[in-house]
């Protein structure tokens, strides 16, 4: 069994067998002609529960058969342009690289003694990052696994900077689209079941400032504490941006922590044309960014970023097998000192190839494209009669309704729409999200392909159009 350890004596066999799992991907990518090919749950897991794991195949190409079998033939593809569902974006092959290479180093960034350059690359990035925020010289961060984590070590540090007496008496506002990760990071951190304030949204789905100051004047009123609010630049649904320089205005008034969730826009910060749309965020206590949604980077790759690096000592702990207290006065750098986690991939390797082969500008004109591709989505769905669009995108999601025109019922609407994608899934011609606006049921375009097209996007319409209105005929038949 030691001939499977990486090291010096497997090294050739090592190659061999990563060569040929890389092949494999190739030729799937290829080949894929679909972003999915439609398999259904009850189709998919009798192969997979058929398997006895306590039985090996003891052959690395018997292993990858089985793969096949199993994950790659029905995997959902993101790269494939007529993938339009979530933040899923396609990725970088810089970044493959680097992922390939700290899989087999698997340093771990807690400490300097299990990561040394790693620790020192990562510094790096993070120090990048808040010069394009433009958080200024005292300021820091750590990456994450993503933008949950990110959103709750920021408002543990907020709540932390609160000092309140009781935690009963803590608030946290965020816009009524905010990330649902806000509330989730509310109950973990002891909040009571209404800290976090709902604050309205406008017809563009950005938090209305004038409703922010009335809910901030209220907690005073109430003898409550502010304790932080949320401005989401890119929300999941609509890429809306709040107002953030009234919102960094509101919260010096009111002495409340300002965080940003920027885990969609961070892309902007490399962008070439729409970098102004961020502005404001330089006056945020705390930023979450997700490398792994407008970065093209492989999951994870997220940070969280703060003005004060001082605020990070909300999440430092001591251990004396770890990071023992005299390692500061050494001035060993230590991250696990700054992270709510101890063992951590060195995920900021694969922004590190990216940026040292493509440069911050060739992110930044990847996601203008993108971005572009919304607005051409957009007009075409502004000038078609079968749909409703919400807001004209400020990033590269789209939210939209098929509206018939036999069919006034809105809940045989909604239904019409459900219905077309989970027909689309399960043709696996497309992949498109839903979601509700104004408690109806939307559909939802996430672009973030390069490689998507007007027509794939007016290709798809057609598709859902389609599979719409045979759920409608159907439906008349059955009603008639």
């Amino acid at each position: 069994m030691r001939s499977h350890l990486l090291n010096d004596t497997t090294a050739e066999r090592y190659r061999r067998s990563v060569t040929e799992g890389i092949e494999r991907v190739a030729a799937k990518l290829a080949t894929t002609d679909r972003p999915f090919t439609g398999v259904t749950v009850d189709a998919l897991t009798p192969r997979i529960e058929q398997i006895d794991l306590d039985r090996p195949l003891h052959d690395t190409t018997a292993v990858l058969d089985e793969l096949e079998e199993v994950y790659l033939r029905d995997a959902v593809y993101f790269h494939h342009p007529r993938y339009l569902a979530h933040l899923n974006c396609p990725v970088v092959i810089p970044a493959l690289l680097g992922e390939a290479v700290l899989s087999a180093v698997n340093s771990s960034l807690d400490t300097w003694d299990q990561s040394a350059g790693g620790t020192l690359i990562e510094r790096k990035l993070i120090d990048w990052t808040a010069e394009r925020i433009g958080l200024g010289p005292a300021a820091d961060g750590v990456f994450t696994s993503g933008g949950t984590q990110s959103n709750l070590q920021a408002l543990l540090l907020a709540r932390e900077e609160a000092k309140a007496g009781s935690l009963a008496t803590l608030r946290v506002f965020a816009s009524e689209v905010s990330h649902f990760s806000v509330r989730k990071s509310a109950k973990l951190l002891g909040l009571s079941a209404d800290s976090v304030v709902s604050v309205p949204v406008d017809h563009d789905k950005r938090m209305q400032t004038l409703a922010l100051a009335h809910e901030l004047e209220r907690c005073a009123r109430d003898g409550l504490i502010p304790m932080a609010v949320v401005a989401t630049a890119g929300t999941t649904d609509f890429g809306s941006i709040d107002p953030l320089p009234e919102i960094a205005e509101l919260c010096a008034r009111f002495g409340a922590w300002m965080h940003v969730d920027a885990a969609y826009g961070c892309g902007l910060l490399t962008s070439l044309r729409r970098r102004a749309l961020l502005d404001g965020i330089e006056r945020a206590d705390s930023v979450t960014v997700d490398y792994h949604k407008s970065f093209f980077q492989p999951v994870s790759s997220s940070a969280v970023l703060v003005r004060d690096a001082a605020t990070l000592r909300h999440a430092t702990y001591h251990a004396e097998y770890l990071n023992p207290r005299r390692m500061v006065h050494e001035r060993i750098p230590n991250q696990v000192d700054k992270s709510l986690q101890t063992t951590r991939r060195f995920d900021a390797l694969k922004l590190w190839m990216t940026l040292r082969t493509m440069g911050a500008d060739g992110i930044g004109r990847l996601f203008d494209e993108v971005c572009d591709l919304a607005e051409e989505g957009w007009k075409l769905l502004a000038a078609d009669p079968r749909y409703d669009v919400v807001v004209e995108p400020r990033l590269s999601t789209l939210v939209f309704r098929y509206i018939p025109r036999a069919v006034t019922d809105p809940a045989e609407i909604d239904r019409a729409n459900l219905y077309a994608r989970k027909a689309l899934f399960a043709s696996g011609d497309a992949v498109v999200a839903s979601t509700k606006a104004d408690g109806r049921h939307y559909l939802k375009f996430t672009l973030l392909n390069p490689e998507t097209s007007a027509a794939d996007i007016a290709a798809v319409l057609d598709l859902i159009a389609g599979h719409a209105e045979q759920y409608l005929g159907e439906s008349l038949d059955r009603a008639s």
